[in-house]
């Protein structure tokens, strides 16, 4: 009896031992299985927060955008300078235009009987780069267009001119009167000028010398 007693408790100590066993290595697996897939969504969502990588830009389109980048910048040069080059051009125009009088109409002109004196209403003043108050100054641009317009009613180029003399008109303000003489004719010739405000030095009349 003693023997039977033995044998159910070694086999029920065994049985329970088996399950035991069985219960241990089920957790076992379990606890296994967790951890691969805890660390399958670790590595797996790691792998999507990752930044994509910078897309490198091939070098054949780094040098046309470098190409475009110069070209635009010599175009805008061209441009500036070009434009800088037309209103040189239109400052010299501009300035030609105000130094140079019209044509004069030959056909208004009034000469004396015995044809040294010459009063022409077509004259023009010659123009001006001066600007304010006018008090005629013998010297520098004032001169120069004193010359403008003594050169534009008779004739004489102004390298071609001799003057003589060239002071103030005492009959009138803002008027001035000169000597000039040709130097390839000898031809001499007196001549009256006078201020137009804005406009320049007008000639009002020429008398040709004949000493």
């Amino acid at each position: 009896m003693n023997n039977d007693f033995n044998q159910n408790s070694r086999s029920g100590y065994r049985a329970k031992r088996k399950k035991t066993n069985i219960v241990l290595n089920s957790l076992i697996i379990i606890v296994l299985l967790l951890i691969i897939f805890v660390a399958y969504t670790i590595f797996a969502s790691g792998g999507d927060d990752k930044a994509a990588p910078k897309k490198e830009t091939p070098k054949t389109e780094q040098k046309e955008t470098v190409h475009k980048e110069k070209k635009t910048k010599e175009d805008k040069e061209v441009t500036k300078d070009d434009s800088s080059s037309k209103d040189a051009t239109e400052e010299e125009q501009e300035s030609e235009e105000a130094s140079t009088p019209e044509k004069t109409d030959d056909s208004q002109a009034v000469v004396s009987e015995d044809g040294t004196t010459i009063e022409n209403p077509s004259w023009k003043p010659v123009g001006t780069t001066q600007t304010g108050e006018h008090t005629p100054v013998y010297s520098g641009v004032d001169w120069d267009e004193m010359l403008s317009a003594i050169s534009y009613a008779t004739g004489i180029e102004n390298n071609n001119m001799t003057v003589i003399w060239l002071g103030r008109d005492q009959s009138k303000a803002n008027a001035s009167v000169g000597t000039v003489s040709a130097k390839d004719t000898k031809e001499k010739y007196k001549v009256f000028i006078e201020w137009v405000d804005g406009q320049g030095w007008k000639p009002t009349k020429v008398i040709k010398l004949t000493d």
